[in-house]
This record gives structure tokens, C-alpha cells and sequence, in this order.
């Protein structure tokens, strides 16, 4: 990798960790913050996360393994909420580089797609509506909250992206690297389960 896409890669992990920016977000101000041409060659995600990671283990080594389980907790209080949509956890959370910063991103899988809608209106949680790209690159709906982590004593962003439940098989793919790209229900008690077995 050249100089220049190690530059972009530590600036917009700084980026990811302490403004809690999504990896493309991240990228583009990157460039914008290093003054660099716009239509500069970026580096890939995977290169981004070891950039997120080397300046997790720099800058929060102390915080970050309890943000990160205090976050992967709240999430699973949602997934149980909402078992009845399949949901999977992806994002950082996921990949275990989240901090305090980072929101929680569940992909819901459902044969109607309002379904989940409906049952948040039910419950009285207040959402909002957004359209954002899916697993397969169209734009889906994202139900946007804001929920207390009380370990963190802050709100965070939880997002659920709804999905047609055809989608499931497709969402499970491993990466370049052979990873899972989110997890289910029981493997993200099981990821919290080994933390607590340490």
C-alpha cells in the first residue's frame, strides 16, 4: 500500500474511533481533512480496519474491550426484542472494534417488510425512517433509535435495516478473509459468553 492510502487509512480510523464514522464516511473525509485530490485512490476496508485496529490498541486499549461488551449486551437486548425478525448483528460491534462512538447496525430478516415497523409501534419505541444501501446494494429502509447503553451512560445509535427474508442465505457469506460477516442471536451470546469465561 502507498504512502498516501496509509495516510487516508490512520486518518479516517481516527475518524471510525473517535466520531464513531461508518468506513466510507470515514474515507471521504479523509481526504477532504489531508487536502489531497479528490478522486485519489482510497484504501479498501480491510486496510481501514487494521488502521482502526492499530489505533484502538494505541489510543483505547484501556476502554475499549468494555464498550465493546457493553454494546454487544445492548445489542443482544434488541435482538431478543426483535427474534421474531431474524436479526444479525454486523458492523463494528460485530467485528469486536467498536468503542463507545460506534452505533449498532442489526439486519432484520422479514416476510413483510412494515412488519417491523409495526411491532416497534406496538412496543412504543420511537423510530425514524431512512432509505440506505442493502445487502445487495439497493436501497432499503433503516429504522433508526436511540437507545440508552446504561454501562456507557450515553444514548447510541441502533439501526435495523430491513430486509426481504430471501436475503439470509446471501447475508452469511464469508468474507475475502473467511469471516462471518454478522453473526445470529446465539453467536453473539456465544462472543459474549467467551469474554465472560476469561
Amino acid at each position: 500500500m502507498d504512502d498516501l492510502k496509509e495516510e487516508i487509512a490512520a486518518t479516517a480510523a481516527r475518524l471510525v474511533v473517535e466520531e464513531g464514522l461508518e468506513y466510507g464516511p470515514a474515507k471521504r473525509r479523509a481526504v477532504k481533512q489531508l487536502g489531497v485530490p479528490p478522486r485519489s485512490a482510497l484504501p479498501d476496508n480491510d486496510q481501514v480496519e487494521t488502521a482502526v485496529e492499530e489505533y484502538i490498541a494505541i489510543f483505547c486499549a484501556e476502554s475499549q474491550a468494555e464498550e465493546l461488551q457493553a454494546l454487544r449486551e445492548l445489542a443482544v437486548q434488541w435482538m431478543l426484542r426483535l427474534e421474531a425478525f431474524r436479526p444479525h448483528l454486523g458492523g463494528a460491534v460485530w467485528r469486536g472494534t467498536a468503542t463507545r462512538r460506534s452505533d449498532i447496525y442489526l439486519q432484520l430478516f422479514c416476510d413483510d417488510p412494515k412488519s417491523a415497523e409495526i411491532s416497534l409501534i406496538d412496543k412504543g419505541v420511537r423510530f425514524e425512517v431512512r432509505s440506505v444501501p442493502g445487502l445487495q446494494g439497493d436501497m432499503v429502509d433503516a429504522l433508526s433509535i436511540h437507545a440508552v447503553c446504561q454501562p456507557l451512560g450515553e444514548h447510541v445509535g441502533v439501526h435495523l435495516l430491513i430486509n426481504d427474508l430471501d436475503d439470509v442465505r446471501g447475508a452469511l457469506q464469508p468474507d475475502g478473509k473467511g469471516r462471518a460477516p454478522r453473526g445470529n442471536l446465539a453467536a453473539v451470546q456465544k462472543l459474549l459468553g467467551e469474554v465472560r469465561d476469561r
